[in-house]
């Protein structure tokens, strides 16, 4: 048995959204998955986190569960072996991305969650192709099944973000930056200046991806999961 794999799944996703991984992952690794629903900023949920994690841990985060990942990482450099970072970004907020988070909290707080969703991640954020359209309603059945509530409390955690570009700089474990070539919300070019700040870190960009590639081409990610699993753990 390998060491074990924890995933952090994004905002508004449970474990459905890394299925895939996990059916692969779980035939020779231990997977946990750690959703970020504990808290009210993103370092309660770190910490909340860690404190049910095992003692050292292959650690995975999609989008804003690539943010915790990283609040982790930062937190516990000696307990995380490696650093997968998907669809996500180390930048906090800025106040115009702050503010464009205020009408979607009043909606689902307002019971209008579907509404808030559909702006939060609109469509044309995942790779277009027949396959677009079942991501689109698992995205929306995983959100209502957190609900309103969550949607707005991780809303306010990631308005509140801190900046993680300093710690990435820090890192000294195998890191693999992963993204889709079709993503609007964190796009390509923001994941290439994150590999950037990342000693040795992969870059993988999969062509036909968007915003949640782990089930929008989950064969690929699975590949790109288990090269980042086989990387040396000493960093050259």
């Amino acid at each position: 048995m390998q060491e074990p794999v924890v995933l952090i799944p994004g905002m508004m996703c449970d474990a459905r959204v890394f299925g895939p991984q996990i059916e692969d992952l779980s035939r020779d690794h231990m997977v946990v998955v750690a959703p970020p629903v504990c808290g009210d900023t993103i370092r309660d949920m770190a910490a909340h986190i860690l404190e049910h994690l095992p003692s050292r841990f292959a650690l995975a985060g999609l989008s804003m569960g690539g943010i915790v990942a990283m609040e982790i990482a930062r937190r516990a450099p000696d307990r995380v072996s490696r650093l997968a970072l998907i669809s996500t970004t180390p930048l906090p907020d800025t106040p115009a991305q702050a503010a464009w988070r205020e009408p979607q909290i009043v909606r689902a707080s307002a019971g209008r969650l579907e509404e808030a969703m559909t702006e939060t991640l609109p469509p044309n954020h995942l790779a277009p192709g027949p396959g677009r359209e079942a991501v689109v309603a698992l995205v929306h059945d995983m959100a209502h099944r957190l609900g309103g509530e969550m949607f707005v409390r991780q809303s306010r955690a990631l308005q509140r973000r801190p900046d993680a570009q300093r710690s990435l700089q820090r890192l000294k474990v195998p890191t693999m930056v992963m993204c889709g070539a079709h993503d609007g919300l964190t796009p390509p070019k923001r994941h290439e200046n994150m590999a950037a700040l990342i000693p040795g870190a992969e870059l993988v960009i999969l062509t036909a991806a968007g915003h949640l590639p782990t089930v929008e081409v989950p064969q690929q990610v699975n590949i790109g999961m288990r090269a980042w699993l086989d990387m040396p753990l000493e960093l050259r």
